[in-house]
């Protein structure tokens, strides 16, 4: 496969690799020495029935979201990393913003479930039985953003098997010389 096109908010973008023999990683993802904590290196594995992709299966769900709306490509980083790129698809949800200890507001994060994945809140439970299928990323293996919100939806009971993450994230994206594009501000 040469290039895929994948839904950017309103617009549509094709995802190639860069063909240049001589291009490089982007510098922000050619350090290897990080301190742990942290940024130690995640498990393969996650929490069980979370899927960990490959590049591939990442792939193949990027290209899913062109055809079906039960499906949210999910950039775990900061506001501030995700305008300075992602990955084509991919909406902002950053770590911080559905983790209760690092001051995540409640309603807030109701309102994430309910607008963005389809989760119904009846105001004692939530009903997850309509909730979306969610591919998480963040930095790369060495980050922790991805999995925090992981674990903070399997702990409100987000169904495990709707979850998917890309462990490899935008160090692997960027390594494979795959497009990427400014976050919108506002998502």
């Amino acid at each position: 496969m040469a290039e895929f096109e994948v839904r950017h908010g309103d617009e549509r973008v094709t995802v190639s690799r860069d063909q240049d023999t001589f291009a490089t990683i982007d510098l922000d993802y050619a350090q290897i020495a990080r301190p742990c904590p942290p940024f130690c290196i995640q498990p393969m594995n996650l929490e069980r029935g979370v899927e960990t992709l490959g590049e591939l299966e990442f792939i193949d769900y990027l290209q899913q979201t062109t055809e079906r709306d039960d499906l949210v490509i999910i950039d775990s980083r900061t506001p501030r990393e995700y305008r300075r790129g992602t990955i084509p698809g991919a909406i902002n949800i950053p770590w911080d913003r559905m983790h209760f200890t690092s001051g995540a507001d409640p309603d807030d994060v109701r309102n994430v479930l309910a607008d963005e994945f389809g989760v119904i809140f009846d105001g004692d439970f939530y009903d997850f039985s309509h909730a979306k299928t969610l591919v998480l990323f963040c930095n790369g293996p060495w980050c922790g953003q991805s999995p925090t919100n992981i674990r903070t939806l399997t702990n409100l009971g987000y169904p495990a098997e709707r979850i998917k993450w890309y462990r490899g994230g935008m160090q692997m994206w960027h390594s494979f010389g795959l497009t990427t594009v400014e976050g919108a501000a506002s998502d």
